[in-house]
């Protein structure tokens, strides 16, 4: 059995790092309002954006753009992997690790070539220690307040990439907030921009009916709004990944200092029974010792 003066140092080791899981849980929850608040608000947007795009698409053709247009053949995959800069959020950053690897070792199984562009640090680290290919790398964005200006910059060097033939297709994964327990990683493919449909729940089961009227014609407008579309699913991905981020390491926090309590509660019943055993043989040393002496 440990020493008293053992098991009351672990005590108050505990205690100390109870202090620190509970600032950080409370840290975590005074960003997640921001950040929830900013996506909250981006999603009535780019809703209605798709919806607009999905009008002028049917108006304009399927070839009207070349980002429209799939490549014949596949030979290189760009993928857009989105994490945190920190750890202490439990499995958030491995689950949108694992999305990618998964993904990645698919296709070089099909005989394609993959490169990644990282948002965060652990994703960064986590090619470097896969030794992949990075072409470019975003630190210190997510988790922060950042502008639409960072997924311009990104999504302008993923286009001209695509135009030039750099690459053929592209993907993001990014971690979908759905509620403070649930956060869920997805793969979305941004280029070339897919199909844009309406919301079967909109309008049942009708096709979608194009009612813009547009000025200048859909070929010009479209020119100018696909290359923003993308702009968009970056910068909703990386605030999806944000209050995710905070979300988890919420939780995560929350469970830390949860389980120092039931820690602190064991450690307090050891000192108590070696307390009473100590006294107990130190009662014994007395009643002991007044025996010998009557005797």
């Amino acid at each position: 059995m440990p020493t008293l003066k053992e098991v009351k140092k672990k005590i108050g080791s505990i205690k100390k790092t109870k202090q620190i899981t509970k600032a950080m849980n409370m840290v975590a929850a005074s960003r997640l309002r921001g950040a929830q608040n900013a996506m909250e608000a981006f999603r009535p947007f780019a809703g209605k954006f798709a919806e607009v795009l999905g009008s002028l698409s049917e108006k304009a053709g399927e070839n009207a753009n070349p980002l429209l247009t799939p490549r014949e053949t596949v030979k290189k995959i760009h993928i857009v992997l989105c994490t945190s800069d920190r750890g202490l959020c439990g499995g958030f950053n491995m689950n949108l690790i694992n999305t990618a690897a998964r993904f990645m070792r698919e296709k070089i199984s099909e005989g394609k070539e993959v490169v990644f562009t990282n948002f965060g640090k652990k994703g960064r680290d986590w090619c470097r220690g896969s030794k992949l290919h990075i072409v470019k790398e975003h630190l210190g964005v997510v988790g922060t307040t950042f502008g639409f200006n960072v997924a311009t910059n990104a999504g302008r060097n993923l286009i001209d990439g695509f135009l030039t033939g750099e690459w053929d297709e592209v993907y993001i994964v990014w971690s979908n907030f759905i509620s403070m327990g649930k956060q869920v990683p997805v793969l979305q493919k941004i280029l070339p921009i897919p199909p844009i449909e309406a919301d079967p729940e909109k309008d049942g089961n009708a096709p979608y009916v194009a009612e813009h009227i547009c000025e200048p014609s859909p070929d010009e407008l479209m020119g100018e709004m696909l290359p923003r579309n993308v702009f968009i699913q970056i910068h909703s991905g990386l605030l999806e990944t944000s209050t995710s981020e905070h979300a988890a390491r919420m939780m995560a926090m929350d469970n830390a200092s949860k389980a120092c309590n039931d820690m602190i509660d064991e450690l307090t019943l050891l000192y108590n029974k070696a307390r009473q055993a100590a006294i107990t043989a130190d009662l014994m040393d007395i009643v002991g010792g007044a025996e010998a002496l009557k005797g």
